[in-house]
């Protein structure tokens, strides 16, 4: 579903992402962890282009993502994205967020999307939200708009982008479970996380990622319980002693 061959990415002097080889099959979850600045959003926003690669090649269920222009938008429009700030447009509401793209970019017919969107947001548990502005819903809410927000365009892919780190310790489970109940149905997910009951629930894959590179690709037991490098073992370590 999603194939990144030799890709190469430098901001400036600094090497984000040294190549970087990933297979991700269609209705797999893999969940990347690595330390700070080990290059894995960056890794996760090239994925649709929102950061460009230098070289190397990009699939996404078997076409190679466009540098620019109209097939780049019909390629993102099957990848979703969730970020860590929830980038809901403030002066619309909840429903009006999630049925917009459908409307814009799919060319849904408005009655349809709006139905949609209502079916979309009973099931990240906001339905009760419809008509309220970003402003006025928890961060936990939020999140689970942009969550539904990106599924609303029905996408082949799912990005997350550190979606819980921007939210308070109690609201990260609402988003979490949204994204457990994703991932049993068989979307295909990348998840950037820090949170590893998720990673150990959920995923089929932990990718660790240091200084640019993927380190380790294993089952999250065989990662967890048996870390192959030193660099995992020391981010383990500092992780799970807390």
């Amino acid at each position: 579903m999603v194939r990144m061959s030799a890709v190469e990415k430098h901001f400036g002097d600094l090497h984000v992402l040294r190549t970087i080889n990933l297979e991700v099959a269609s209705g797999q979850v893999v969940v990347v962890l690595g330390p700070s600045g080990s290059g894995k959003s960056t890794l996760c926003r090239t994925i649709n282009r929102l950061e460009p690669i230098d070289s190397g090649v990009i699939e996404v269920d078997g076409k190679v993502l466009p540098a620019e222009g109209r097939e780049l938008a019909r390629l993102r429009a099957d990848v979703g994205m969730v970020f860590q700030s929830f980038n809901l447009f403030a002066h619309k509401t909840i429903l009006e967020n999630v049925a917009l793209a459908p409307i814009k970019v799919r060319k849904t017919p408005k009655a349809e999307a709006e139905k949609r969107g209502m079916e979309l947001l009973e099931r990240v548990g906001i339905a009760n939200q419809r008509d309220k502005y970003p402003a006025q819903l928890s961060g936990g809410q939020q999140q689970r708009a942009a969550i539904a927000r990106a599924l609303a365009m029905r996408p082949k892919v799912m990005l997350f982008d550190e979606p819980t780190s921007a939210l308070d310790p109690e609201m990260v489970n609402e988003v979490l479970d949204v994204m457990t109940g994703l991932a049993k149905e068989g979307m295909t997910m990348l998840v950037v996380t820090h949170e590893m009951g998720f990673a150990r629930r959920a995923a089929h894959r932990v990718i660790f990622m240091s200084d640019g590179e993927i380190v380790e690709d294993s089952t999250p037991d065989s990662f967890f319980t048996a870390p192959k490098s030193d660099r995992a073992k020391d981010f383990l370590g500092k992780i799970l002693t807390h």
